[in-house]
Formats: structure tokens, C-alpha cells, sequence
């Protein structure tokens, strides 16, 4: 039985995967903070028909969990098959604060954890010639709305190299970039949401699907639904200056004070 790896896995986009994966076949492995919410999250897989659900308390902002995880997806003896680089938060904070903590803490859980668990999982999966790493990234990546914004282009970016690192041995190295998805994310962040158009807003479960679509057939960078491939091809090629022009009327509209602490991971 082939099994997954999820972090962030009791919420948003995580739980997506994991509910998806289960559908496939998959036992799963779902890493979050949040102990009690993730018994109840495996409560809810094995309920709908989940074979195995096993679960792991981490901080992906603690190098010691970070490692701990490392050395789960680097286990000969329980293989992952499929990681999901999932955890992740918004980031409401301008780049010109002081404090930079809440900064700190995105570019360890978003950056530095997914290349510690990324380069583990790719060890692994190198040596038995087999495997799947799929990244969370953003179509925010593309534009320039604050460290948001900068955390998924190098997400992107490290996509893009380890995938070009592992291209002949076997292992499928996929990012997805969504667009605005209709989770407890951008609550969470304290960023308003009233200014985007409805028809700009996804389903979660439909989002994963076509990535794993995108997944089976090899593709490296997955955008799912067509008025988001559509909107990337002016991201691509317009101006830069026009971009950042966009970018800054994006994040007056949904702006609003928050204090760190109200940012949580998944």
C-alpha cells in the first residue's frame, strides 16, 4: 500500500489532498500543530474509508520538528510515496515593521521546511526510483504582494530546480500555483476578501483534482482552472511596472490591521 505525507493536512487545501489521496488508495500521514484537530481530522478519513491514518504533531517553525518530519519521509522501513508540501499561512505584515517575526516564521515554515522535507523526500524516493513531491505554491508568486508573494516565487523557483535535480530518476516533482480558494485561509490572515470577483474563487476538493491530473501526466507547474491560466499569461508578459502597479491596488482593497499572532499555520 503506497502512502502520502500531508503537512498542513487538517485544514484548507491539505485536508483536500489527504481526503483525495484516501480516495486513491493512499494511507496517509497528516502533520499539522494542532493535536486534537488532528485526531479528529483521522477520525473523518477513517470514517469515509480511509485504510491507515497515521498523525504527527509538528511546528514547522521548530527545526527539531522539521527534522523529525525529515526523518519519517527518510524511513526505509514505512516508505512515503507522495509528499505533500501543504503548511503554510498569509502573511498580512508590510515589509517595512520592525518586528519581523511573523516574516521569520514564513520563510521557516514555507521555505526552509519544504526544502528540508523536499531534498529528504527526494533522497528517499531517488533511491527506490519512484515517488511524488507536490509543493503548494501560489499564483501570488507571480505578482508582488508583499513576502507572500515573495515566499511562493522561490516556492516556485525550488520546484523548478529539484524537479530539473530528479528528472531522470523516477520521481514526479509538481507545483501547484492556486488562485484564490475558498478555505479558513484568508480569515486566518485577517486579509479581506469582498473585493474579489465570485468567479475568481475555487473549490478546494475541484482544485486538487486537476492537480492531480496535472500530477499523472508529468506536468511540472500545475495552474489549476482555465481563468487562472488565462490570467497568469498576462502575469507573464506584462510589464513588470504594470504589474506592480496591480499588485499594490490587490493589497490597498484587502488590506486591514492585524497583529502577527492572529496568522496560524495549517
Amino acid at each position: 500500500m503506497a502512502t502520502a505525507l500531508v503537512t498542513g493536512g487538517t485544514s484548507g487545501i491539505g485536508a483536500a489532498f489527504a481526503r483525495a489521496l484516501s480516495l486513491r488508495g493512499y494511507d496517509l500521514v497528516l502533520v499539522a500543530r494542532d493535536e486534537e484537530r488532528l485526531r479528529e481530522t483521522a477520525a473523518e478519513l477513517s470514517r469515509d474509508g480511509a485504510t491507515k491514518v497515521e498523525t504527527i504533531s509538528a511546528d514547522l517553525s521548530v527545526r527539531a520538528d522539521v527534522d523529525r518530519i525529515a526523518e519519517r519521509l527518510e524511513s526505509t522501513d514505512s516508505p512515503i510515496d507522495f509528499l505533500v508540501n501543504n503548511a503554510g499561512f498569509g502573511i498580512h505584515g508590510s515589509l517595512l515593521e520592525r518586528d519581523v517575526s511573523i516574516h521569520e516564521r514564513a520563510l521557516s515554515v514555507m521555505c526552509l521546511a519544504v526544502l528540508v522535507l523536499g531534498g529528504a523526500a527526494g533522497r528517499a524516493m531517488k533511491a527506490r526510483r519512484r515517488g511524488t513531491i507536490l509543493n503548494v505554491s501560489s499564483v501570488a508568486g507571480t505578482i508582488a504582494t508583499g513576502n507572500y508573494s515573495a515566499v511562493k516565487a522561490w516556492t516556485t523557483a525550488y520546484t523548478e530546480a529539484l524537479a530539473v535535480e530528479l528528472k531522470t530518476s523516477g520521481v514526479q516533482v509538481t507545483a501547484v500555483l492556486p488562485g484564490w480558494v475558498r478555505t479558513e485561509f484568508h480569515e486566518r490572515a485577517g486579509i479581506r476578501t469582498k473585493s474579489i470577483p465570485e468567479f475568481l474563487w475555487l473549490d478546494a476538493d475541484a482544485l486538487v483534482e486537476e492537480c492531480l491530473h496535472d500530477v499523472a501526466r508529468g506536468k511540472v507547474l500545475s495552474v489549476p482552472s482555465k481563468r487562472f491560466r488565462f490570467l497568469m499569461l498576462f502575469t507573464r508578459h506584462l510589464p513588470r511596472r504594470t504589474i506592480r502597479w496591480i499588485s499594490g491596488k490587490i493589497s490597498s482593497s484587502r488590506s486591514k490591521p492585524i497583529v502577527p499572532s492572529e496568522a496560524k499555520t495549517s
